[in-house]
């Protein structure tokens, strides 16, 4: 065996070690990630600010830039791929996909449906569903909203036709001076203000009159980002696991990270402390018998079954879909691990 030179030994061992160190410097660089809100911070995108602060994003080698709120839809970021993943609900997902945009969900942030049907509570005419009929509704402008009003009066024993204007947020405070009848609220945050301010309201919550029960806020991303960075993808969604769980096992801290990570949004401690505590308690982001982020298969196909047969599925030319898709490759808990 031919006997090295310095110079050919001091060769070999570069072509052997530089690689390895480039490798090492580039696993040392975390991966860019970027979330989208679907509204300004609020207790339903806690995990995502908890996972950031406490330091989960920067263990899974990952540098998550979460995106300020826009009117744009978050499954037309996530597929135009300003987003890799946003916060989006099953009727999103479901609708947008109908119509063609490449958006998948991958982490159900509540196990049960958080929105409930309200009305002023000394309205003494309007004690349940069926009294609604030919009442004012003050909404969002989505066909789901109608659907959904209109079936919850008829399974109540009335006709399901109300007056429907669309008012956004403002329908809160037409609510409250008496120009509408009846909205609709999200109970673990506009339900908690209501109470902190003493204001009586009258709920009615969609599963008790026939609504198929939902996970209604969720995280999605796309079959497209996800076939190509299925690690990150995983990475990402484990460590946003991690956030949430953390922040039903840390409620305090954790509200306290929320309200300084918001950039000013959040104010009012007291209204974030009782909204987590009411998602805790009523067993929204980690279900009674200790499960987080996963869809439930058989609430997917019913929430879809639901909006299939109720004609709010359209597709890319706004025709009503006449075959019911596999909603099954609308959603993967693949990445939970």
């Amino acid at each position: 065996m031919p006997r090295l030179t310095r110079r050919q030994a001091l060769a070999m061992t570069l072509a052997t070690v530089l690689p390895l160190s480039r490798t090492a410097s580039a696993a040392a660089v975390p991966t860019k990630v970027t979330m989208a809100l679907d509204w300004t911070p609020n207790t339903d995108h806690i995990g995502l600010f908890v996972a950031q602060a406490k330091g989960f994003y920067r263990d899974a080698s990952l540098d998550v830039q979460i995106l300020p709120f826009t009117d744009t839809a978050v499954g037309t970021l996530i597929a135009n791929g300003v987003a890799d993943f946003g916060i989006s609900t099953p009727i999103g997902t479901f609708t947008q996909r109908a119509a063609g945009v490449d958006i998948k969900q991958v982490y159900a942030i509540v196990q049960t449906e958080i929105g409930r049907l309200i009305v002023n509570g000394d309205r003494k005419d309007i004690e349940r569903p069926r009294d609604l009929d030919g009442k004012t509704y003050g909404g969002f402008g989505s066909a789901w909203e109608s659907a959904m009003i209109a079936a919850m009066i008829r399974n109540d024993g009335g006709q399901g036709k109300v007056n429907e204007i669309m008012l956004g947020t403002s329908a809160y405070e037409a609510l409250a001076n008496g120009s509408i009848d009846f909205t609709l609220e999200i109970y673990t945050w506009e339900g908690v203000e209501a109470k902190l301010e003493n204001r009586s309201i009258r709920r009615f919550r969609y599963a008790d009159y026939g609504i198929p029960d939902q996970q209604t806020m969720a995280i999605a991303s796309s079959d497209a980002y996800l076939a190509k960075n299925p690690e990150t993808a995983k990475a990402f969604v484990q460590a946003t696991r991690r956030g949430f769980d953390y922040s039903v096992d840390h409620p305090d801290e954790s509200a306290d990270l929320l309200i300084a990570g918001s950039g000013g949004a959040l104010t009012n401690a007291a209204l974030v402390k009782a909204s987590l505590k009411e998602l805790i308690d009523g067993h929204y982001l980690r279900s009674a018998d200790g499960k987080s982020g996963i869809t439930d298969p058989a609430k997917w196909q019913a929430i879809g079954d639901f909006v299939f047969a109720n004609g709010i599925l359209l597709d890319g030319q706004g025709v009503r879909l006449k075959t019911e898709p596999d909603f099954n490759a609308f959603y993967t808990n693949a990445f939970l691990g």
